[in-house]
């Protein structure tokens, strides 16, 4: 990076920025990996990590916990040493193996080639080298210790150490119980590694031993039994020994390691990447953050809607600061400068420090603070010259250093035609320092330069000359804060295309200036054209002003009018609503109705065969029965087709053949015609003719169908049992005699007679039951004897 890009970096605090993303990040390694973060040096390579940032943001929000790093460790170190012939010690070998696991745990969750392309490409070819994993665990144990099944020498020489301490620990107890008037405690302590004994000092003669130590007082003495001095000695050299066989099986898983140093270090690689794209996606849903859309074209728009200083926001969310001002930028591809003029303290530098803070978040795949879809151009030069009393890090430089730097600015700046993305300069106070006059002239050679070199470049002044630009060249754009003279102090609102006042005089008569002196100084500034122009500017900013609430007051009838819109669409819901449960109220009627007269018939159908009715009382409640159903029976919509139809004598035009012709007849169905078309006679379907204007015919009604009743019907008339009107339903279910009974029933023009057999009794039953509810069956009764007697039954029709 050219050194004063990097010195950009810290004008405008970036590594500050890089501190926070690191508060997010899971691992040590994937912290320092974000403190040291960069913007990315291709429009490619930012639109991967904007992509791997999007990708990993939406796996963390679905998973339960989100993503996690636990059991990944910094195998820096201890990759190296193994692979220099060193032994890696029992707890770095088993943070190999917890790394290995959480790297396969992660490659499972992530590797998603649909859903998430880039990061699945990231983990698709990673080895988790499971077979060093599953050899690392079965030698190691929780925390670095060798297992004893590591080696069957070690696990054989703790069994002898395990015997061993246990015999010097039954010795010294039996020395305990037969010295206790000796000792001061009967707890066995250590010294030097070895275990004594608290003895009196004045007993120290009666136990022979080895003394290691004496208590402060001088009233205790630590002593070694004799008795326990060679199993010590043993002890010390079967430990000795054990450390040697530990070293061996350590030695040996770290050569193993070694062997695969290549594929641990792009599985640390990756993890760390994979680590930092999840404290870019975190810090970025804290800030509240939204993806950009770059461009690699170099000339492509800025559209930053309410922009926030993101270590502003920080301040405010965890540090309890003041809230923040959001800022709107908007610059179009013609644009090349935009100068911003207002008071001192009025947000100035922090809107230079929060466009080029975006440009450069942007550049490393973090997302934006700001609302909508951020918009700007790929920004491969980020070059600043800030530095103010507003600075949290630099003091007011002085004019050389401003130039200096100015000059390295210059230098920096690609040749114009070249493919290294846009270029964004942000001056502070350009030509400030030095002479006004000299000042002025300076900084207008310097933009003027700088529009025709730089994409975009912000600079910040207070010199009056440097508003007329705008209105000299296109390329420029004027800018201000607000400030509120009532109240004396900035609003902190960037206001586009008003260039900012000097509200010096408005200050000082409020803070109590005499008013002869103000006066002074306002006829002094007359001959200059300042009066003037301020009175201009004051204008603008009160057009401004009235367009803004003419702006809210039309955003607030939207939303009237919406609220309205939405109040009609309910009310049309609800009676749609009330329409369907009136129609379903008429039909529950309807179903009422039509069971109250069925259960008039199977009354009355009762009432027949107890003997008490005849069969004209049961004729005329089925004919009842009909007439309720037609009163409540809903009417088919009939949709009248309103169109031309052609008739007897009409002259229409023959569609195929292009030509007039006459109609001399139409068939009963209306759908062909008879038509002479010169001395041709011919028939044509009706949709192959139109009139003479041009008109469709319309479809002819269809024909209504009469349905009238045979005679004979009657249950009074005397009927002759016959093949016809006979069906046998014995073997059958009951449904399945319903069948053939119902098809029998709508062919016969007199009594059925039903052969069910008697069996049972359950098909008779059945049928009977569901011959009640039939309405247009009239009775039902026993065939005489000579045609099946209670076997058969006989259906009368209504």
């Amino acid at each position: 990076m050219n050194p004063i890009e990097a010195e950009a970096l810290d004008l405008l605090e970036w590594p500050r920025l890089a501190e926070h993303l690191a508060s997010f990040a899971s691992t040590r390694a994937g912290a320092r990996h974000c403190r040291s973060l960069l913007p990315a040096a291709s429009c490619a390579e930012s639109e991967r990590l904007l992509c791997e940032t999007t990708e990993l943001l939406g796996l963390d929000g679905v998973l339960e916990g989100g993503l996690s790093f636990q059991g990944v460790a910094d195998l820096g170190g201890t990759l190296q040493h193994c692979s220099k012939g060193g032994t890696a010690s029992g707890e770095a070998l088993l943070e190999v193996a917890t790394t290995l696991a959480a790297g396969r745990r992660l490659r499972r969750q992530i590797e998603d080639e649909d859903l998430r392309p880039v990061t699945s490409g990231l983990v698709q070819n990673l080895r988790t080298l499971p077979e060093l994993e599953q050899r690392l665990r079965f030698c190691i144990e929780e925390g670095g210790r060798v297992a004893d099944r590591a080696s069957p020498a070690l696990a054989a020489l703790r069994l002898q150490l395990s015997a061993l301490r246990q015999q010097r620990r039954e010795r010294l107890q039996e020395l305990i119980r037969r010295c206790a008037p000796l000792l001061q405690d009967n707890v066995i302590a250590e010294r030097n590694g070895r275990p004594v004994l608290a003895v009196k000092a004045g007993a120290a003669s009666q136990l022979s031993g080895l003394v290691h130590d004496s208590s402060a007082s001088g009233s205790t003495v630590f002593i070694e039994p004799q008795a326990v001095i060679t199993l010590g000695n043993r002890l010390r050299e079967l430990e000795g020994k054990e450390r040697e066989l530990e070293q061996q099986v350590l030695a040996e898983l770290s050569s193993l390691v070694a062997a695969d140093t290549d594929a641990l270090h792009t599985l640390q690689t990756v993890l760390v990447q994979l680590d930092g794209a999840v404290a870019r996606a975190r810090y970025g849903q804290d800030l509240g953050g939204v993806r950009p859309e770059l461009s690699a074209t170099a000339e492509a728009p800025f559209q930053l809607v309410d922009l926030c200083h993101p270590l502003l926001l920080w301040q405010e969310r965890r540090e309890g600061g003041r809230a923040v001002v959001p800022v709107t930028v908007t610059v179009g591809s013609d644009l090349r400068v935009v100068a911003i003029t207002g008071p001192n303290t009025g947000g100035k530098t922090v809107t230079l420090k929060s466009v080029g803070l975006a440009a450069l978040m942007a550049r490393a795949g973090l997302f934006l603070p700001c609302r909508g879809t951020p918009r700007l151009p790929w920004c491969g030069s980020v070059l600043a010259d800030i530095g103010d009393e507003q600075s949290l890090q630099q003091n007011l430089s002085t004019f050389s250093g401003h130039v200096r730097r100015i000059a390295r600015i210059l230098e920096a700046l690609p040749p114009p035609g070249t493919h290294g993305g846009a270029s964004l300069v942000l001056l502070d106070e350009v030509g400030a320092g030095t002479d006004p006059t000299e000042g002025t002239s300076l900084a207008i050679a310097l933009l003027r330069h700088l529009a025709a070199r730089a994409r975009l470049t912000i600079a910040t002044t207070h010199f009056g000359e440097l508003k007329a630009l705008k209105y000299e060249d296109a390329r420029f754009e004027n800018a201000s804060v607000g400030f509120d003279v009532e109240t004396l102090s900035p609003t902190y609102q960037l206001q586009w295309g008003i260039p900012g006042r000097s509200n010096a005089l408005a200050i000082a008569s409020r803070l109590g200036l005499e008013p002869a002196v103000i006066a002074g100084a306002t006829a002094l500034l007359a001959p200059k054209g300042e009066g003037e122009l301020n009175q201009v500017i004051r204008g603008l900013e009160d057009q401004r002003r009235r367009q803004q609430e003419a702006a809210e007051e039309a955003a607030v009838l939207l939303v009237r009018t919406e609220l309205l819109h939405e109040e009609l669409l309910q009310r049309w819901q609800h009676q749609q609503e009330q329409s369907a449960e009136l129609q379903e109220q008429r039909r529950r009627q309807l179903e009422h109705s039509i069971r109250d007269g069925q259960r008039e018939v199977r009354r009355i159908i009762r009432r027949l065969r107890q003997g008490d009715t005849d069969g004209e009382e049961a004729r005329q409640a089925g004919q009842r029965l009909k007439r309720l159903q037609q009163e409540h029976q809903p009417q088919p919509e009939r949709r009248q087709h309103r169109g031309w139809r052609p008739s007897l004598g009409e002259r229409i035009r023959v569609l195929s053949l292009g030509k007039a012709a006459e109609v001399l007849e139409i068939a009963t169905d209306g759908q062909e015609l008879t038509v002479r078309c010169g001395v041709l006679r011919l028939t044509v379907p009706l949709d192959g003719v139109e009139s003479l204007s041009g008109e469709k015919p319309a479809p002819p009604e269809p024909p209504v169908v009469q349905v009238r009743r045979q005679p004979g019907r009657s249950g009074g008339s005397a009927q002759v049992r016959t093949e016809r009107n006979t069906v046998d339903v014995r073997g059958l279910r009951v449904h399945e005699a319903e069948a053939a009974v119902e098809e029998r029933l709508r062919a016969a023009e007199g009594p059925v007679w039903v052969i069910h057999g008697i069996g049972s009794g359950k098909l008779k039953r059945g049928l009977r039951q569901w011959l009640d509810t039939v309405p247009y069956v009239e009775r039902v009764s026993d065939a005489e004897q000579g045609d099946g007697g209670p076997g058969c039954s006989v259906v009368w029709v209504a």
